[in-house]
């Protein structure tokens, strides 16, 4: 188990992003969260398997892809602490 936190950049706010990705990780077998940045950005914490991240990563990426400029990746140990996977506001 491990934890990711990745930020995506581009126009990422406004485009149903976050929803997008709350349904793609309802797929997989992981727990956290989904939140836009005051800075624009848009901030994926999540918590599972390695490879049940990059899938949703993967997904993500496919799906959202004209709207992504960059996607900073922080690799952390895992908490425990998400009983499931939200959208945060």
């Amino acid at each position: 188990m491990q934890r990711k936190q990745c930020l995506f950049s581009g126009r990422v706010q406004g485009v149903g992003f976050r929803y997008t990705v709350k349904n793609i990780a309802l797929r997989y077998d992981v727990g956290g969260y989904v939140k836009n940045l005051p800075d624009g950005r848009v901030e994926l914490v999540m918590e599972g398997p390695e490879d049940q991240m990059e899938h949703l990563l993967d997904d993500v990426e496919e799906r959202m892809k004209s709207y992504i400029q960059q996607v900073d990746q922080k690799v952390l140990p895992a908490t425990g602490e998400f009983p499931h996977f939200s959208i945060r506001h």
